[in-house]
């Protein structure tokens, strides 16, 4: 048996590991003594210094905040979840947008009736009627704008004062929005003037859709070869004094002394040959050399897409390769227009009236008055072509942006004359601008910015406009109130089931560009008079009024419970102190309460 061979022992272990060589900069970071084709800027990489180190903001010691006397009681110790929870909190939601709102005293028994009618003065009589003078009433300067307004015991919130008009009630001429020289007969629908170019607007604008009016030259150019047994209105033609007549549409902020087409926002066409005008520059329209004259009852169709559409324009979302008609979907359920007024009433010779500050012009449109801009000008619209580029719905300056599917056509006796103008400018914010002052703010519409009927006399002419819905000459599309595009006379349930076909029809024909042309957005592809939308105007003034009421009642519930319920709350809500919008008239006295609903302004009422 073999023995077996002792274990061989094992070295002994250590029992300290020695130190690491100490390495200096170079070796810590691999750089090689020599340069090599690989390597060449290995001296300078170890010539490279370390950063310097971000020195810390020095605090001051707790001896020295103790003799400042600041506070030195330390918190505890952060709660991290806490902390975190807070910084994924959502933000606030911007405030609302509203309109700002004023308290007013307790009104005079007198402010509950209905504002007085316009008090006439005769001056002058021609074509058998009697033109006069509107006196006594308020006129629209140059940065504000009046409307009428009432007390109503339904509108506590909104202190009392809701919007209303003067007789009579009709669609007429503005007794506001006219020149102090035009002279109106008592109802309202005729005008004169013994002065140069003036201009009358009338109390309804177009927004959207096709509209329709007609005018009567009364007195203007006269006609060739005047036979009276024809024309029995002119035997007596040396009662008449002849005088020119300008009309079209136009905004509001057309200036009101000057013929209908002077500047941008208004578009004209003369008594003389028949030619269009904008810009003040007239050019001939087909067909050419075709006068307006006495008698003659000219009739103006204005196109507008839809307001949808008009938005898009405005905040540069328009594509033209996309939005191939104007009016491509209907109006989304719940959708509707934000109507901001700023108003505040105001006493003017014992009758309160609405002030609010009227839109300006722009001055990107005031310069395509000048047909040679300066050199400096010049010199700055080389350097960017598309600002020079013509009016368009894409245009750099949102002023200058044009609105697609829009017209004016024009009608004589019945007959179209043509289609002078198309592509007409922009009017919602931010096309439309107040003027620059204290308290006025961009970017809201009131519910009143559009194109009027406009007519311009010059030094005897006279006209008389017809809103329907008994037109003398209606062209053969025209529709009548309350009458459909497929209204045939059927039963009212054939009617409902032709409706569901004809929706299903509509939606299926959508598809085509030609089909999106010719159908036009529901009730809006209808020819109407504007006699109609003054009825659609009236109920959006009175619906505004109601959401103002709402909204104001539900900012006293909330903010202010005292003054919910009526005057009590007025003295908690008095504050900062304030000035008026206007001067030189009577503002009711009254406290504001800002769009956000916390700024709070007093105005001082001066007594009569």
């Amino acid at each position: 048996m073999a023995t077996e061979s002792p274990p061989r022992p094992r070295s002994a272990t250590p029992s300290t590991i020695p130190p690491k060589r100490p390495l200096n900069l170079d070796d810590e970071q691999h750089v090689p003594a020599v340069s090599s084709p690989l390597n060449p800027d290995a001296t300078a990489s170890r010539n490279r210094k370390a950063p310097a180190r971000e020195q810390r903001e020095k605090k001051e010691s707790l001896k020295k905040r103790e003799a400042k006397g600041v506070d030195t009681t330390r918190s505890a110790t952060p709660d991290t979840q806490t902390s975190t929870k807070k910084s994924k909190k959502v933000e606030k939601p911007p405030d609302v947008v509203r309109p700002l709102r004023y308290y007013t005293k307790p009104p005079n028994p007198s402010d509950f009736d209905p504002p007085r009618e316009p008090i006439f003065n005769p001056i002058l009589s021609k074509v058998n009627r009697e033109f006069n003078e509107c006196f006594e009433h308020i006129s629209n300067k140059k940065a504000f704008r009046y409307t009428n307004c009432i007390a109503d015991p339904a509108f506590p919130s909104s202190r009392w004062f809701r919007q209303t008009d003067a007789e009579p009630f009709e669609p007429r001429f503005s007794f506001q929005e006219a020149s102090s020289h035009i002279l109106f007969d008592t109802s309202g629908r005729s005008i004169t003037t013994e002065k140069g170019f003036r201009m009358a607007r009338a109390n309804v604008c177009a927004r959207e859709g096709r509209w329709y009016y007609e005018c009567k030259i009364l007195s203007g150019v006269k006609p060739p070869n005047l036979d009276p047994s024809l024309h029995p209105q002119h035997q007596d033609s040396s009662s008449m004094s002849g005088g020119h007549v300008r009309l079209g549409w136009a905004r509001r902020e057309a200036n009101l002394d000057t013929p209908v087409g002077f500047d941008a926002y208004s578009y004209g066409l003369r008594d003389v040959s028949g030619q269009k005008v904008h810009l003040s520059r007239p050019k001939d329209c087909a067909p050419s050399n075709n006068s307006f004259c006495e008698g003659d009852v000219i009739g103006l169709e204005l196109t507008l897409p839809s307001l949808a559409l008009h938005r898009k324009v405005v905040e540069g979302s328009y594509n033209k390769a996309v939005d191939v008609s104007d009016d491509l979907d209907p109006h989304p359920a719940g959708e509707a227009p934000e109507i901001i007024r700023d108003r505040v009433p105001i006493r003017y010779k014992g009758v309160v009236y609405f002030e609010q500050f009227e839109y300006s012009s722009a001055k990107d449109l005031e310069d395509l008055m000048n047909p040679a801009p300066s050199l400096s000008n010049a010199a700055v619209a080389a350097k960017d072509a598309a600002a020079t580029a013509p009016p368009n719905p894409n245009h750099p300056s949102i002023a200058l942006r044009t609105l697609p599917f829009s017209s004016i056509k024009v009608y004589k006796n019945g007959m179209l004359l043509g289609t002078p103008f198309t592509d007409l400018f922009a009017f919602l914010p931010p096309a439309s601008k107040p003027a620059a002052q204290q308290g006025a703010r961009d970017g809201l519409d009131d519910g009143m910015l559009g194109y009027f009927p406009a007519i311009s006399v010059f030094r005897g002419g006279a006209a008389e406009v017809n809103f329907g819905p008994d037109f003398w000459c209606p062209p053969s599309d025209l529709t009548a109130p309350g009458q459909d595009d497929d209204d045939n006379g059927d039963d009212d349930d054939e009617g409902d089931d032709e409706d569901l076909q004809d929706h299903s029809a509509t939606a299926l024909a959508a598809k085509d560009p030609e089909t999106q042309k010719q159908h036009a957005h529901g009730r809006h592809s209808r020819l109407r008079g504007m006699g109609e939308r003054y009825v659609e105007q009236i109920a959006e003034d009175v619906v505004y009024d109601l959401v103002d009421e709402v909204d104001f009642w539900m900012l006293d519930a909330v903010d202010h419970p005292d003054a919910a319920s009526g005057m009590e709350g007025t003295a908690a809500l008095k504050g900062r102190s304030g000035v008026g919008m206007a001067v030189g008239m009577e503002t009711v006295g009254m406290t504001e309460l800002g769009g956000g609903g916390g700024e709070i302004k007093e105005i001082v009422q001066e007594e009569e």
